[in-house]
């Protein structure tokens, strides 16, 4: 694809930027649950520091188990910066019925097991105990109060059912209202390339040729999670509920196993000095 020395240049120039201006982010209010660090305070074992000690992850469920009950609610609309969009959805379900948002919590909570395991401090929007939501725009300050090095927003696609594919959504270049994420645009299109090559190599799952460039990442400038964020952010949408082949892995617990060691090895070549591609 042209452009993509480019856009390697733009990556690395914007992760130079966002960190020189920001540290790990700033932000507002949120709902964030955050697990118990290493009472050390070294985020190592027996002494020794590991890779992600000192680093913060947000790590956003989509959805909620809960929103089917909650439809005035997460019909209301929010600021997404550029604009206005219902708080939440309910997600899409497999053709057995196993729902978007189960997956996604099941995922974000093996994913965190995998970043504590390196030092990371670990933060979740949301650990499906609420009765709906958080909406779009609490997600995105949920990253930005955590002051996060980055932050992942978990999905799983309601294509059409011949639509098959994992695929990463970047920030595109948004200033407008609350909407800047000019800061982040660089950071966060590295961030996703990390993961979507991370993830790949963890899960098998090709990426999906439906959607953006056809290799898998996706630019948008219209969800509030990306608009909204002050810190390097990217959706994850782990594959197409609604093809059979790719419903079978995401309804598969080993294969969830595989994508959280995948979306964990991701983020730390991402943050990680000499663990994968430099800034």
């Amino acid at each position: 694809m042209a452009g993509l020395a480019a856009l390697a240049v733009l990556a690395g120039a914007g992760w130079l930027a966002w960190h020189g201006a920001h540290g790990a982010g700033s932000g507002e209010r949120a709902r964030a649950d955050a697990r118990p660090q290493d009472p050390a305070g070294g985020g190592g074992h027996g002494g020794k520091k590991l890779p992600l000690s000192g680093r913060t992850i947000l790590i956003d469920p989509g959805h909620n188990p809960h929103n089917r009950d909650h439809p005035e609610e997460i019909n209301k609309q929010v600021s997404i910066g550029a604009g206005k969009k219902e708080c939440d959805t309910v997600g899409a379900s497999t053709a057995s019925g196993y729902p978007e948002a189960e997956f996604t919590l099941d995922l974000a909570k093996r994913v965190r097991t995998a970043l504590e395991k390196q030092g990371a401090t670990v933060r979740l929007t949301h650990e499906g105990h609420t009765a709906y939501g958080p909406c779009v725009d609490e997600r995105a300050e949920a990253g930005n109060k955590a002051k996060a090095d980055a932050a992942v927003s978990l999905h799983a696609d309601g294509a059409p059912e011949q639509a098959h594919g994992f695929h990463v959504i970047v920030p595109g270049r948004v200033h407008e209202g609350a909407a800047d994420t000019r800061r982040i645009t660089g950071p966060s299109h590295r961030l996703g390339s990390e993961l979507l090559g991370a993830f790949r190599q963890s899960t098998g799952e090709p990426p999906a040729r439906y959607i953006g460039d056809g290799k898998g990442m996706d630019v948008r400038k219209d969800l509030g999670g990306l608009n909204l964020s002050s810190v390097p952010k990217v959706f994850l949408e782990c594959g197409n509920m609604r093809n059979a082949q790719d419903a079978d892995r995401l309804e598969d617990a080993k294969w969830r196993a595989g994508a959280a060691r995948g979306i964990g090895e991701g983020l730390a070549a991402y943050l990680t000095p000499g663990h994968g591609r430099e800034p």
